[in-house]
C-alpha cells in the first residue's frame, strides 16, 4: 500500500497525529486553511503584545510528557515551563477574593479557614480522584473508542457508581460552603458540561488542578504548537497552509480516492481531519455520511466564547495570571448556555494577564488582558452585542479589582461565535467541541474510524476522549494507532 497520510487542519490533535504517522513511516501532509499553524491555539501579536487566541492554560503536564517522550523528546527541549503560584484567584459575589496556591497544604488551610472541617473532606475527595486520574490515565483514555468493553476494567468495576453519580452530588455531599463549591466545581467546566451532568469519576480534574498544578510556557500556548511542528518537520513532514479542503471524493468502492483543496484535485489515500467533525462530513456526499444533522442537533455541546483581547498601557493590580470572577449566578448562567441559549443576564467570565509572569508578552510597563465570556453556541453575534458585554465585565472588572482601567485601554480585538464557524468551520461556533456527559463518554462519542468510508478517520476534540488541550494530544495518538493497526 501507498504509505502517504492527507491530514485536514493542524490543530493540536491533527499535529499529533502527524507526528505519530510520521514516525511509523508514512509521507505525511498536514493541509491548514488557515494563514497560520495551530488550528484553535493560533497566535495574535499586535503591537508588542502577544496573546493566545485559544488555549491558555497548561494543565496535565505529564500527557506533554508523555506525548513528547513517544519520541525520544522532552517539552524542556522546545519550551520553558513556569509552575504558576498561585494558580489562579477568583473573586466572588461578596466582593472577596482568594487565591488558589500551589501548595496543597495550602490549599487545605484556605479550605479549612473557610469551612471548618472541610479540609478533611478534600483530602479524602482529592485522595479519590488521583485514584481516578490515575485510572484514567493508565487505563481509559488512551482507548479509540470502538467498544463499551474498553471502560470495563477490575478497577472502573469496582468504581461504577461514581459514573452515575455526578460532580455536583459528590462535591456537595459534604462541602456546604459555595464558595468552595465553585471552586471544587470549576476544573470539570474544561470538559464542556454543566457539574449536575459530569459524571463524578471526572473528579480526576480536581487532581490535575490541585495536584498537578497550573503550568505556563513562557512565550504562550503557541509554543507547544511551535514545538509540535518542529518536531513534525523533524520526522518528515509537509505543512501547507491557505489550503482549504472543499470536498472529499469516495469511490464505488467506498474508499477516498481524492481531496478538493483551492478547487484542484489531489489524489490521497488515506485521510485523516483534524477539522470540526460535523464539517468534515459535509465535505461527502450525502450517502457517505455517518451521522445526520439531526444528531448533531441531539448532542450537548461544549460553551462557544466571546473573547477580547485586550492591550492596557499600564500594569494592573489585583490580579493574577488567571483570575476567575464567579461574582454571578453560575446555574443562571449554566441555563443561558445549556437549556435554553441566550446571552446571559448576568455572566460569569475569566481574564487571563499572561504578562503577569511572562514579560515578553507586554512591552515594558503594560499589560496583556484576555478575557473570556462562555456562551451558548449557535446564538446570535453582532458587533453591538460585543460592545456591549465588553461594557458589562469592564464596569465589574474595574469595580472587584478596586482599579480604573477603561481609559487605559490601547486597543482591543474580540473573537466570538461568528469567528469560530469562519476560522474554525466550527459546528455552531463551539469552542470546545462536544460534552464530556454520561451519554458521550468513550465508545458513545463520534467515531474515529469512518464507518462508511474505508480509509477515512477523524481526531480532535469531537471524538474521544474529548474536549480540552492534552484530550487532543492524547487523540492525535490514538487515531494514529488505529490507522496504523488497520492499514499497516
Amino acid at each position: 500500500m501507498n504509505k502517504t497520510v492527507h491530514i485536514i487542519g493542524s490543530g493540536f490533535s491533527a499535529l499529533a497525529a502527524s507526528c505519530y504517522m510520521a514516525k511509523a513511516g508514512y509521507k505525511v501532509t498536514v493541509l491548514e486553511k488557515n494563514a497560520t499553524v495551530g488550528g484553535r491555539a493560533r497566535q495574535l501579536k499586535k503591537d508588542g503584545f502577544t496573546f493566545d487566541i485559544g488555549p491558555t492554560w497548561y494543565w496535565m503536564p505529564d500527557v506533554f510528557e508523555r506525548f513528547f517522550g513517544d519520541f525520544g523528546k522532552k517539552p524542556s527541549d522546545y519550551y520553558d515551563l513556569e509552575k504558576l503560584d498561585p494558580a489562579y484567584s477568583v473573586y466572588f459575589k461578596d466582593g472577596t477574593s482568594v487565591n488558589i496556591s500551589a501548595v496543597l497544604e495550602e490549599i487545605y488551610e484556605l479550605f479549612e479557614s473557610e469551612e471548618k472541617g472541610s479540609s478533611e473532606h478534600l483530602q479524602r475527595f482529592l485522595k479519590s480522584a488521583k485514584f481516578n486520574y490515575k485510572t484514567a490515565i493508565e487505563d481509559l483514555v488512551y482507548k479509540p473508542g470502538v467498544s463499551p468493553l474498553e471502560l470495563v476494567t477490575p478497577v472502573t468495576i469496582t468504581r461504577v457508581t461514581q459514573f452515575f453519580s455526578t460532580i455536583s452530588k459528590t462535591v456537595r455531599k459534604k462541602i456546604k460552603s459555595n464558595k468552595l463549591i465553585q471552586i471544587l466545581e470549576f476544573p470539570v467546566l474544561f470538559l464542556g458540561a454543566k457539574p449536575t451532568n459530569t459524571p463524578a469519576f471526572y473528579n480526576f480534574m480536581n487532581y490535575a488542578d490541585f495536584g498537578l498544578g497550573t503550568w505556563h510556557p513562557r512565550g504562550g500556548m503557541y509554543k507547544v504548537i511551535e514545538a509540535m511542528v518542529s518536531l513534525a518537520k523533524d520526522l518528515g513532514v509537509r505543512f501547507v497552509t491557505n489550503a482549504n479542503v472543499e470536498k472529499i471524493n469516495v469511490n464505488h468502492k467506498g474508499a477516498v480516492e481524492s481531496i478538493i483543496v483551492n478547487s484542484e484535485k489531489v489524489e490521497a489515500n488515506l485521510v485523516l481531519s483534524g477539522a470540526d467533525y460535523h464539517h468534515t462530513e459535509t465535505l461527502l456526499d450525502a450517502q457517505f455520511r455517518q451521522y445526520s444533522e439531526k444528531y448533531w442537533e441531539k448532542k450537548i455541546f461544549a460553551p462557544s466564547s466571546l473573547l477580547f483581547y485586550v492591550g492596557f498601557d499600564k500594569k494592573l493590580k489585583n490580579v493574577n495570571h488567571h483570575t476567575l470572577f464567579f461574582d454571578a449566578d453560575f446555574d443562571a448562567h449554566a441555563v443561558e448556555i445549556y437549556d435554553q441559549p441566550a446571552w446571559p443576564k448576568d455572566p460569569l467570565f475569566y481574564a487571563s494577564f499572561p504578562s503577569r509572569t511572562d514579560l515578553d508578552c507586554a512591552p515594558e510597563g503594560k499589560e496583556a488582558g484576555i478575557f473570556l465570556i462562555p456562551l451558548a453556541p449557535g446564538i446570535e453575534d453582532t458587533h453591538a452585542l460585543r460592545a456591549k458585554y465588553f461594557d458589562i465585565i469592564i464596569e465589574r472588572f474595574e469595580r472587584l479589582t478596586n482599579q480604573g482601567v477603561k481609559n487605559n485601554i490601547i486597543f482591543k480585538e474580540s473573537f466570538c461565535v461568528n469567528d469560530f464557524i469562519k476560522d474554525y468551520n466550527s459546528y455552531k461556533g463551539n469552542a470546545y467541541g462536544m460534552a464530556n456527559t454520561l451519554l458521550q463518554t468513550a465508545f458513545l462519542r463520534p467515531k474515529i474510524k469512518s464507518k462508511k468510508v474505508h480509509n477515512l478517520y477523524f481526531t480532535g476534540q469531537l471524538t474521544v476522549p474529548g474536549p480540552g488541550v492534552p484530550p487532543s494530544l492524547i487523540s492525535g495518538k490514538i487515531a494514529s494507532e488505529l490507522i496504523l493497526k488497520k492499514h499497516s
